[in-house]
């Protein structure tokens, strides 16, 4: 009975042992299709991660701006502009162009754009916009906004393209007054009601005696990049420009599809008289430019 009951248990193991190992065979079997359904599953969900994310960046606007400033004057005449936009949480930088030459007003400012951390809004006054539309074809630079400022294409400069259509300044005889060596200033006399006539009359007068000389071959050297061509841009009209005349601004930006915004009563010194406005244009830059 003993070795009876000595058999009943083997066979039993042996069956047990039967069906583990087949069950074990079958698990086996399907352990790579297992494998690849989690490695796939863990790829869709990174997939998914990385979309959800880079498309929250592409959301978030933009925190880098700098700021470029025209012929004549320097960088300190965006403080008003710059204090609205830092209080804001942006990063703000500001160029000193040397204003002697294009490719090193451009180079100046591509120093700058170099700074900084990610993706830009490139911002320009008056002849400003010729160096932010060479300069803005640097990789960092998502936006442009120009501020009653020029925006010529490839092969074309800001003095033959003033000669279509002439500022109320180019027009006055002896306004713009020229060096020996060939640089250029505004007649201090014609500085305020030309350049500034919406700022307090002591403060124009002060900038009018403050000037850069600025070298006369910035205004007709030909560009060799439109950055206005691949970039979203923005633009402003300053409706009572006397410097640039509004309706060249209002074709510049025609031509490049900006988002157009005309300030009526403004004058060329529209960046220091209506930060306010100003300010409301790049911040819409920032949101819109990588949308």
């Amino acid at each position: 009975m003993r070795s009876g009951f000595r058999l009943l248990l083997v066979n039993h193991l042996d069956l047990f042992k039967s069906n583990l190992y087949s069950h074990i065979g079958v698990v086996m079997k399907f352990l790579p299709l297992v494998a690849t359904a989690l490695s796939l599953s863990a790829s869709l969900f990174a997939s998914t991660a990385a979309m959800a994310q880079d498309t929250q960046s592409h959301n978030a606007p933009v925190r880098n701006i700098v700021l470029v400033h025209g012929a004549w004057v320097d960088g300190s005449g965006w403080q008003p502009v710059y204090n609205r936009l830092t209080k804001d949480g942006y990063h703000v930088t500001i160029v000193q162009e040397p204003l002697s030459s294009l490719d090193d007003d451009v180079a100046a400012t591509k120093r700058v754009l170099d700074q900084q951390s990610g993706p830009t809004i490139l911002v320009a006054h008056s002849y400003g916009g010729s160096v932010i539309t060479e300069a803005g074809v640097h990789p960092n630079v998502v936006g442009l906004v120009y501020v009653a400022a020029h925006a010529p294409a490839v092969g074309e400069d800001e003095s033959d393209l003033g000669k279509r259509m002439p500022s109320y300044t180019s027009k006055q005889s002896g306004a713009i007054m020229k060096t020996a060596d060939g640089y250029t200033s505004l007649n201090p006399a014609d500085f305020p009601k030309d350049f500034a006539a919406d700022l307090p009359l002591k403060q124009a007068q002060f900038e009018s005696h403050a000037q850069i000389l600025t070298a006369a071959k910035v205004f007709s050297t030909p560009l060799t990049a439109a950055a206005w061509t691949s970039k979203p841009s923005w633009g402003i009209v300053a409706a009572e420009d006397r410097i640039i005349n509004p309706d060249l601004e209002r074709w510049y930006y025609t031509r490049a599809h900006s988002h157009t915004t005309v300030l009526a009563g403004a004058s060329h010194s529209v960046y220091e008289s209506r930060p306010k406005e100003v300010v409301a244009v790049i911040e819409d830059a920032a949101k819109h430019a990588e949308q």
